[in-house]
């Protein structure tokens, strides 16, 4: 494809009215660059809108039809990032990180005059950081870590007013920390690890009014360390910088002498600058010409031992010097092989190290649930922001349910296709390894899937992390992304499917579940709905809602999980209303829903009959009618019962399950029992048998 520069100069010599390429030609040039041979951005074609839903993934637009937002990270894009990126000029949000891009950051970029966040890092990008980007007036995160890029941190990204996140890690810089970082008024985060940055560490900085975090570590910088960094305490992390002192720093020699004791100091990464023995000579003679100035044009005793004392030392001196030579240039091997492992280490996991993750259970941060670096939009779990009052409840949840959006995109490898299981136009579930090895289910809801009332909202996330039973899909945290408008509920993994996995099935396939399998399960979904039922300390009486076939999970020993518990209360009600037509489809919804439009909870009794009555039919829809008739007419064992068990069942135990069944799905809720009810029934069942 042609270049759209050159496009829009023919353009504009051609007529007025086509001065400029669309945004769709513009979108397809990026394509085309990005994505070279067409393998991942195929929804990316001509003749479509890019901003109808459907079209275009990772293309969103604003409300005036144009171009605002590009999220492609972790798409498995090879090729280089176009300069006719820039010609986006509505664009606020380019997210390209988790790839394989090469070549240079065009400067093009900086023509981006709404751009707030631009996400390069964790790709194979080279060249120099573009000294243009100091022009984006609105940018407020600039993530480039996790590349190759060299040559200086330029000068002019203290030019960037409004940023709060600066993270350069991973990368290949030189040179020094640019003075005019310190006037970022608004710079929470700066990382300049395990880089080849050398220097003092600018006083200007510690003055950085807002900065929370600075991570300096495995780069070679010296001098004395501005006593202003103390009050970062653990955000300030500055780890092997061997020409660093400081008073007050831990595991750093206090400052002694002049203001900087390194100007002398031989840099041990330069054989030139320590004496040797050559060096050594010269200076001997000096000393000894000196001491030979008698009248008689001899040299005196005197002078003769001190002639001999001169060399003496001077000889020491050559000994101590090579072997401090020698010690630090191993000292210096050591560092340089430690710090290239660890990059090596840390490219092929695509990890970085620099986070603290943590299990769940352990976390005691007091830092926001939101990701410092996402920087726009939704915000339901600030804290104390605007006046909010909700900062008690949000430290009560964060303290043991936090996950930093990092260790999500890490154990999902960037919700990478190959570990999604399910998706919906509500939510995706990805599979998961978290940072402990444990493997989790991690749904994905959408911003304008969830309540738009905050508090409300938080409240409903409150009241998940209370729901805590055996049959329950425990939820082990949760994290909320401003950047990504999503919100992320990280749940543990079943291993072995859903219920409707197991019905509708053949024999020869393996899946038929035995009866005493079928009764563990039945009794396991009771369980569930009980405690959820019930108030137990802190914890509401809850009614599902959405009960299925596909609402329960099962392990590796067949014991139900029933999913998405208390979900409805994190979804707005058009969300809910649509789960509630799906259900209806599939025959759980109540029938009284129908002319009251409210739940109780007869309604999850109703759809507990439901799915009773499918496990034991083995059919994934069944007729009410045909229960009937078979329980009226007593043929269960012919019409009814599943014909895999091969008759394989007590006969009189699933007669009376299946009377339950369809005594729960009565069309009068009156007439139907508690959970509490079916529960006694169920366990004097069992104590029968």
């Amino acid at each position: 494809m042609a270049s759209l520069l050159s496009l829009s100069l023919i353009f504009l010599f051609l007529s007025p009215s086509l001065s400029s390429p669309s945004e769709l030609d513009i979108l397809l040039d990026i394509k085309s660059s990005l994505d070279p041979q067409n393998r991942f951005l195929t929804s990316w074609t001509p003749n479509t809108d890019p901003c109808s839903p459907g079209s275009f993934d990772g293309v969103a637009c604003d409300g005036n039809h144009r171009v605002a937002n590009i999220s492609l990270q972790g798409m498995g894009l090879t090729g280089t990032i176009p300069p006719s990126i820039g010609l986006l000029t509505s664009l606020t949000g380019l997210y390209l990180h988790f790839n394989s891009l090469t070549g240079q950051i065009p400067k093009d970029i900086s023509n981006l005059p709404l751009l707030a966040d631009l996400y390069l890092n964790v790709n194979n990008l080279s060249g120099e950081i573009p000294s243009q980007i100091g022009d984006l007036d609105n940018l407020q995160v600039l993530q480039l870590c996790y590349n190759k890029l060299s040559g200086s941190i330029p000068t002019q990204l203290g030019s960037l007013k409004k940023i709060t996140v600066l993270a350069l890690q991973y990368n290949q810089l030189s040179g020094a920390i640019p003075a005019s970082l310190g006037d970022l008024g608004t710079l929470t985060r700066l990382d300049l690890s395990f880089n080849d940055l050398f220097g003092p560490v600018p006083v200007k900085l510690a003055a950085a009014p807002l900065l929370q975090v600075l991570d300096i570590r495995n780069n070679s910088f010296s001098g004395v360390l501005p006593s202003g960094l103390k009050r970062l305490t653990n955000g300030f992390q500055y780890a092997n910088n061997h020409g660093l002192c400081g008073d007050g720093f831990t595991d750093l020699k206090p400052c002694t002498g002049s203001n900087d004791p390194n100007l002398n100091r031989p840099d041990p990464t330069n054989p030139k600058t320590f004496r040797t023995t050559d060096d050594v000579k010269p200076e001997s003679a000096d000393l000894q010409r000196s001491n030979c100035s008698n009248k008689n044009g001899g040299c005196s005793s005197k002078a003769s031992k001190s002639s001999s004392l001169g060399i003496v030392m001077g000889l020491i001196g050559s000994i101590l010097a090579v072997a401090i030579f020698g010690g630090s240039t191993f000292t210096w091997y050591r560092r340089r092989k430690q710090k290239i492992g660890s990059s090596l280490d840390t490219m092929d996991s695509r990890v970085s190290t620099e986070y603290n993750f943590k299990e769940p259970s352990r976390r005691k941060s007091s830092s926001p649930l939101i990701s410092l670096e996402y920087s726009r939009g939704w915000d339901p779990l600030g804290r104390g922001q605007n006046g909010n009052n909700n900062s008690a409840l949000s430290q009560e949840v964060f303290d043991s349910f936090m996950f930093n959006l990092e260790e999500i995109e890490r154990a999902t490898q960037s919700f990478s296709e190959v570990n999604l299981l399910g998706k919906s136009n509500v939510s995706s579930v990805y599979k998961g390894i978290l940072r402990d090895g444990s493997v989790a289910a991690i749904k994905c809801i959408a911003k304008s899937s969830c309540k738009s009332d905050e508090s409300e909202f938080l409240r409903g996330l409150k009241m998940l992390t209370l729901l805590k039973h055996e049959n329950l899909v425990r939820l082990r945290g949760f994290c909320c992304s401003k950047g990504r408008g999503e919100c992320f509920l990280i749940y543990e993994f079943v291993s072995n499917g859903n219920l409707l996995q197991y019905l509708d099935v053949k024999e020869e396939s393996g899946d038929v579940l035995e009866w005493t399998t079928r009764v563990t399960i039945i009794n396991g979904i009771a369980r569930g709905i009980v405690y959820l039922h019930g108030e137990n300390g802190n914890k509401p009486a809850i009614v599902h809602q959405n009960l299925s076939a596909e609402k329960i999970l099962i392990d590796h020993w067949y014991n139900p999980y029933l999913a998405d518990s208390g979900l409805h209360k994190l979804f707005t009600d058009d969300i809910v209303f649509s789960k509630l037509k799906a259900s209806a489809a599939m025959g759980y919804l109540a029938p009284e829903y129908i002319t009251t439009g409210r739940f109780t909870d007869k309604s999850d009794v109703y759809a507990f009959g439901m799915i009773l009555l499918q496990i034991l039919s083995g059919k994934s829809k069944i007729s009410h009618l045909m229960i009937v008739q078979a329980v009226e007419f007593g043929r269960l064992n012919e019409d009814f019962i599943d014909p895999n068990l091969r008759k394989n069942f007590p006969e009189a135990e699933a007669a009376q399950l299946a009377r339950l069944g369809l005594l729960c799905t009565h069309e009068s809720s009156n007439l139907r029992p508690s959970m509490e009810d079916v529960m006694y029934e169920l366990n004097k069942l069992a104590a029968s048998h």
